[in-house]
């Protein structure tokens, strides 16, 4: 073999190999990043390009957050009167966010300025120090829209999604332009981007300007089904959608969250489900899970954090765990292998924090710990959800 030909052949070889380490050994950022070169292609070819990439992960979601006046003058008072500090209230939830592969969570009111003054019920202004708890509990985004997201106007909107971005917390269903109302929360997970889309039933009479409608997104399943389509052209794998909806305090889901449901797992593009999970939140008591149309359903999850409440069952709520699997073989759909819940409750006394009941020990310290744990259960199980495969998670 002369010297030019020898030459070729160990450049060659040496990128193989070098092809080779980069394939098997490189981070998990350059794998997600390989998997972004290869997502805009929908046929068989392309998944095969992804596949190496794409790993099952689980997602967990959790319920409402609600800063009635006695959750800021707690937050105040652990901050030692300097400050806000949500971190040790929220501090029962970080083991399941934080080991989750994302985690997702509802901010159900908007933000005061940084000095205040802050307003619990009925309208609401909380301490924008409770974004970058929720970003330190392990949440990566936060659906926004609600009936209080009107609560201090437009303005409101604007300091609550500021503070967002300046604690890195992704978020959705409120917006401070047209553009940015067209835009879900992307994010990524097992290699596969998922896409968190956020509706309100309304704003508590609150009317939204005329010219700035854009601000809050109202539930309207066909306007939801567009959002969906425009985030899957956008590259999204997996889509999410949290609603706010239900009836305060009813355990039942209503007739609109039954109609909706089944509207949105129905719909179908090209075979595929636009809808790939539901999340609810507002109804302040737990409520069901449910398979419709083949897809998971969580009519509400309760307030994950909020005051003392007029009915007990305020301070319950469960987190969703869902473990997702990437498709098979020519497919485009991934699906949920694995759907847990996991019960908590915040104690309000003699000093609030999130207590995760899915824990033997936790669920075992009082009564009201052991009847706020048989609530939950009888409620999250109380449409057939045992039977389609829901278990309780730890």
């Amino acid at each position: 073999m002369n010297t030019s030909i020898r030459n070729a052949a160990l450049l060659a070889t040496a990128t193989m190999l070098a092809g080779s380490v980069a394939a098997c050994g490189g981070s998990e950022e350059a794998q997600r990043s390989q998997g972004r070169q290869h997502r805009g292609g929908d046929g068989a070819a392309a998944g095969i390009q992804r596949a190496g990439a794409q790993r099952p992960f689980t997602l967990v979601a959790s319920g409402d957050v609600l800063a009635h006046d006695s959750v800021i003058r707690q937050a105040r008072e652990d901050a030692g009167g300097h400050g806000y500090n949500f971190r040790r209230m929220l501090s029962g939830a970080k083991p399941l966010a934080s080991r989750a592969d994302l985690a997702i969570c509802h901010m159900e009111t908007v933000y005061g300025k940084a000095r205040g003054p802050f307003t619990g019920y009925p309208t609401f202004k909380t301490p924008p120090h409770v974004a970058a708890a929720l970003k330190d509990t392990g949440y990566r985004s936060c659906s926004t829209a609600s009936n209080h997201s009107m609560d201090d106007g437009v303005d409101g909107v604007r300091r609550t999604l500021g503070a967002m971005d300046k604690a890195h917390l992704k978020h959705v269903g409120t917006a401070r332009s047209a553009r940015e109302r067209t835009r879900p929360a992307m994010m990524t997970a097992g290699g596969a981007k998922v896409a968190q889309l956020s509706y309100t039933y309304g704003t508590n009479g609150i009317p939204v300007p005329k010219k700035k409608s854009w601000a809050v997104n109202r539930i309207d399943p066909k306007r939801i089904i567009a959002d969906a389509r425009a985030a899957r052209r956008a590259g999204a794998d997996i889509v999410v959608a949290s609603m706010h909806w239900g009836t305060e305090y009813q355990e039942a889901p209503n007739a609109q969250q039954l109609k909706v449901a089944k509207q949105l797992t129905a719909s179908r593009d090209h075979g595929r489900k636009d809808i790939d999970l539901i999340i609810g939140t507002h109804a302040h008591t737990p409520q069901a899970y449910e398979k419709v149309n083949g897809t998971w359903v969580v009519y509400g999850m309760g307030d994950q954090l909020a005051g003392a409440m007029p009915n007990p069952r305020g301070t319950m709520s469960s987190a969703g765990r869902f473990t997702f699997v990437p498709p098979k073989g020519g497919q485009r759909q991934w699906a949920v292998r694995k759907a847990e819940f996991v019960p908590f409750m915040v104690q309000t006394s003699p000093r609030f924090n999130v207590v995760d009941l899915g824990q033997k020990a936790g669920r075992e310290g009082g009564g009201d710990r052991t009847r706020a744990y048989r609530t939950i259960r009888h409620a999250v199980l109380s449409r057939g959800a045992a039977k389609q495969g829901l278990r309780m998670g730890h």
